[in-house]
């Protein structure tokens, strides 16, 4: 890893993942690839993979790419379209790696905008935001907290200040070592963390995960607070798409793809992955078989183990036992209304939300998606988006919708009188979830079958990426992987750095470690 080179963002001290050295191209003998899975990580590979000459043939089930940030069209009550979605995705300024993949297209990252601000809000009252806070560690905490409707200084006195050393010097995979076997809500209960800063701040990071922070490894959670706190000056702002995902990121993103001579089968399902006796592979779907020299399977975690069951003869018993083993987290919901009145002009863009029960934010979709606000200047109403996270997985989907009405009309009360002209309910359950102890039986990109790699965010990789980011990194790793095999350069990648930034606070955080493993 190489630090200080001239990075992708802001912070000088991003690190640069040199690409393996080889070829600039594949040479006079062509090798072939299967990529399953349209995702995010299976997207960064074929990319990967066709601009060094490889031929690619991307299978994705559904009839459109993005994986779980896609879309597809639906129709409304007046007879117009609307691109309906799994719902509202930041783009961190900390991806790196995705971002170096959407700058591929004929529409790079300019089709990404900033939102002014990340505002959190409790039900008690309390009000936080990252507008005003620095962006560069330590004075990014410092700023949180004395900006913070969260913190009282008789909080900060109550806290156990050695407890949060390890929060000053992250470094993957030590951080799983140290915390893997602890949840994230016990690792809050060490410190001592104020209630009310706890649900406004670090549980946004593990509800990221859509898991319950019970059910949640201390390290996942610290990790985030690490990438995008205080581990990066990049900061907690971050940009959302200016158009659905299709038209703003995966159309010009296919057509780049189609300009490197990969075949794109959307709606076709992979039944079966074999290797073959002189070590490919053939990929039968429902109408055919195909032979591959190799295969990266960029599945959710779901379609990961059903493939690899129906796939017997994949790797060994043991690699196969642990995808078998990969759990998915809890349910989570997204509703999206079209409202026919606005709401306030001064509501913002996106709200994260804590005690409205399963609510954890609302999307005004107008104040940043061009298809929404002309639908909005037409008709004089709003298109707003509900998300509720680790759901019971028994619950009852339309309750919990109307569940999630009733909060927004809590949070926003001028919602209270809106009619819903049209409403879209997705009710999901296949992100990876990232329990207590689990990290060392999580399967990484390389594989036991030679030719056979793993990409998407259930995958570990060793780096401190997370969710769309770990995604896209996978995603470039698997084809790294697969290039070096056959002596072909592969792509260089950054991450934020991979420890502390500050030499006292990583000498205090690396004493502490060294008491904890004497005693």
């Amino acid at each position: 890893m190489t630090a200080g080179s001239v990075g992708p963002g802001r912070d000088r001290q991003a690190v640069l993942l040199p690409a393996p050295p080889g070829a600039t191209r594949i040479g006079a003998q062509a090798r072939s690839t299967a990529v399953v899975g349209g995702g995010i990580a299976g997207l960064a590979a074929a990319t990967a993979l066709a601009e060094r000459g490889v031929e690619v043939t991307l299978y994705e089930r559904e009839a459109y790419l993005g994986g779980r940030v896609g879309g597809w069209s639906t129709g409304l009550s007046d007879g117009t379209t609307a691109t309906m979605s799994r719902g509202f995705h930041a783009f961190f300024r900390q991806y790196y790696n995705l971002r170096s993949l959407l700058s591929r297209t004929d529409s790079p990252p300019g089709r990404l905008t900033g939102l002014p601000d990340y505002p959190l809000q409790h039900r008690d009252g309390l009000h936080d935001s990252f507008r005003r806070v620095p962006r560069t560690p330590p004075l990014s905490a410092l700023g949180f907290v004395a900006l913070s409707h969260s913190f009282r200084w008789g909080d900060l006195v109550r806290m156990r200040p050695a407890a949060a050393l390890p929060l000053l010097d992250v470094r993957v995979p030590d951080v799983y070592a140290r915390l893997d076997g602890v949840s994230a809500y016990d690792f809050l209960e060490s410190l001592r963390f104020p209630p009310a800063a706890r649900h406004l701040a670090f549980e946004v990071f593990s509800r990221s995960f859509f898991a319950d922070p019970r059910d949640l490894s201390a390290a996942e959670m610290v990790l985030m607070f690490h990438i995008y706190f205080l581990g990066s000056s990049e900061g907690l702002l971050f940009d959302v798409p200016d158009d659905p995902f299709p038209t703003a990121l995966w159309d010009p993103l296919a057509k780049h793809l189609s300009r490197h001579g990969v075949d794109l089968r959307l709606s076709t399902s992979v039944e079966n992955v074999s290797p073959t006796p002189d070590g490919a592979f053939t990929v039968a779907t429902d109408s055919e078989e195909r032979r591959y020299d190799t295969v990266v399977l960029a599945l959710d975690t779901a379609g990961l183990r059903s493939l690899v069951g129906r796939s017997p003869r994949l790797a060994d018993a043991a690699w196969r036992e642990r995808v078998g083993r990969l759990r998915t987290a809890p349910p989570f919901l997204v509703s999206r209304l079209w409202l026919d009145r606005p709401v306030d002009a001064g509501r913002p863009g996106f709200l994260g939300t804590a005690g409205y029960g399963s609510l954890d934010n609302v999307s005004v979709l107008e104040r940043w998606e061009q298809e929404a606000a002309r639908w909005s200047a037409r008709t004089g109403g709003s298109v707003v988006e509900l998300h509720g996270y680790a759901l019971p997985e028994h619950a009852d989907p339309d309750a919990e919708a109307r569940h999630l009405i009733a909060q927004l009309r809590n949070v926003y009360p001028e919602t209270r009188d809106a009619r819903v002209l049209d409403a879209r309910h997705e009710w999901r359950q296949d992100c990876p979830l990232f329990p207590v102890g689990g990290y060392t039986d999580r399967p990484g990109v390389r594989t036991p079958q030679p030719g056979l790699v793993l990409a998407g965010d259930l995958v570990r990789t060793d780096l401190p990426v997370a969710l769309m980011e770990r995604a896209a990194t996978s995603g470039f790793l698997a084809a790294n992987a697969l290039l070096q095999s056959w002596a072909v350069r592969g792509h260089p990648l950054w991450t934020v750095p991979n420890g502390g930034r500050n030499r006292l606070l990583r000498t205090l955080a690396g004493g502490r470690a060294r008491e904890r493993e004497g005693a």
